[in-house]
């Protein structure tokens, strides 16, 4: 089953960081990236920068469009020049089923702000006490903003990236 997952970053670049800590540790088979964006706001600009994910081991499992259409509705900033408006109501019921409400779209539009960034990635089989290891070797340390885990899984998940941990 894949995750997505929504991560914070106190810097406009911790997202890249924490992607290329993923990417580098999928090369070690510790987890499986399947697709990723990025949205990275830096101080003073009124609209954040958003990209699809480098990985280009595989074609993104979401596509461009599905990023496009979420970081619309987040941010009114169109991924990959996907040109959207408000969403209609089709559109906004299909995303309810993968997870992404009012609720999501009002916590990730809260907590990333100017001189932020955040990391959207959709992964699976991943090894979870190594990718912790790693990522806090890496000084990568990010606050997990939404998932599709269970609340037993994103327990579990939560206190494996804590930082006091």
């Amino acid at each position: 089953m894949a995750t997505l997952t929504v991560w914070k970053f106190d810097t406009p670049e911790g997202a890249q960081r924490a992607e290329d800590a993923l990417l580098a540790l999928q090369k070690q088979e510790l987890i499986q990236v399947q697709d990723a964006a990025i949205v990275s706001w830096e101080e003073g600009k009124k609209k954040p920068k958003t990209r699809q994910g480098n990985n280009t081991t595989a074609v993104g499992a979401l596509g461009g469009t599905f990023w496009g259409l979420l970081f619309g509705l987040l941010f009114f900033v169109p991924l990959l020049g996907a040109a959207i408006g408000a969403a209609s109501g089709a559109i906004a019921g299909a995303l309810t089923d993968v997870g992404i409400d009012d609720d999501f779209i009002d916590s990730v539009r809260s907590k990333v702000t100017p001189g932020t960034s955040a990391l959207f990635v959709l992964t699976s089989g991943a090894v979870i006490d190594r990718v912790h290891e790693a990522l806090q070797a890496d000084g990568v340390h990010g606050e997990l903003i939404q998932t599709n885990l269970s609340a037993d899984e994103e327990a579990k998940l939560r206190a494996a990236f804590d930082e006091n941990a």
